[in-house]
């Protein structure tokens, strides 16, 4: 088990977001392209970045300066939290609504509003738990 925003870890969630069909393809349909970032609330910088192109992940691994869409922060014991038992939507609104899950770039808001997009954010959760961290 790869150790949590580790270039390891962010390559098997790009793995595991391309092979789920509700991930992937549903935002393929959409053409959603993006930058997404993720890390910790307290550092000034995220840890790792994924691109998006076409609801596909095509490159994923430590950041290195890029500019996200997307830039998502929470604490370690929250990230931790739920890999093991994912978010679901309700949980998803109150982790927001708490500031537990931050959104440094990007409108929260609007995306939890567009089905289309909310889902498979939602599901995305789910597969972090699915390759699990340390």
């Amino acid at each position: 088990m790869a150790t949590l925003f580790s270039d390891t870890w962010i390559n098997e969630l790009k793995d595991a977001w391309n092979q789920d069909p509700e991930v992937s393809a549903k935002l393929a349909e959409i053409g959603f392209n993006s930058v997404i970032t993720c890390g910790y609330k307290d550092d000034e910088k995220p840890t790792c970045v994924f691109t998006v192109e076409n609801g596909q992940a095509v490159s994923a691994g430590l950041y290195n300066g890029e500019t996200p869409d997307w830039d998502m922060r929470a604490s370690d014991k929250d990230w931790m939290k739920w890999v093991e038992k994912p978010l679901g939507m309700t949980g998803m609104g109150m982790a927001f609504t708490t500031g537990k899950l931050k959104f440094v770039k990007g409108d929260f808001k609007q995306m939890i509003k567009t089905p289309t997009m909310a889902v498979p954010f939602v599901k995305s959760f789910a597969l972090m738990n699915q390759i699990g961290a340390e």
